[in-house]
């Protein structure tokens, strides 16, 4: 069984939210489409860890680790909490020790299509927020650029700011 700091490792590098990843109460906003040439728009997700494993778990992060992490994600405000997709998160960490960095790459799985997102998570241990780049789509999501942003909310729950260009 993993720590408890591990399970808030995880909900950090959800989406990549990742990231995993990966939030507790808030809005969505859609103003457009997501496709090149439309209007901006922002979602806001609330992310819960589900499942995350640190290979090998060493207990502190070394080059060469991974985390996998899959969260439920719902919009901010809705305060059921009523799951509309999830996200799936694989990290790689390529500087241990306490500056340690993770390269993510996540998936997220929406009603109309997925997300996919990379990007640098940095310092684990204190599960701040990062920010990390919308790298395509599918779907209503096809040919998507802009950036998701990450903060946490509790231990084990993120907020999603995904800012579609």
């Amino acid at each position: 069984m993993r720590p408890i700091r591990a399970a808030c490792l995880g909900a950090a590098t959800l989406v990549t939210l990742l990231t995993c990843t990966s939030v507790a109460a808030g809005a969505a906003t859609d103003t457009g489409s997501a496709q090149a040439g439309s209007r901006a728009r922002t979602i806001t997700l609330r992310a819960e860890v589900k499942e995350l494993t640190r290979i090998p778990d060493t207990g502190g992060p070394v080059q060469g680790n991974r985390a996998i992490a899959r969260s439920d994600l719902s919009l901010f405000d809705d305060p059921t909490h009523t799951k509309i997709g999830e996200s799936h998160v694989v990290c790689t960490t390529t500087r241990g020790g306490a500056d340690e960095a993770e390269q993510c790459v996540a998936t997220y799985v929406l009603p109309d299509g997925q997300l996919t997102v990379q990007g640098m998570y940095f310092n684990y241990l204190d599960q701040g927020p990062f920010d990390n780049a919308i790298t395509g789509g599918t779907g209503k999501y096809e040919k998507a650029r802009g950036s998701v942003h990450s903060d946490p909310v509790q231990p084990g729950v993120r907020r999603f700011t995904i800012h579609l260009v």
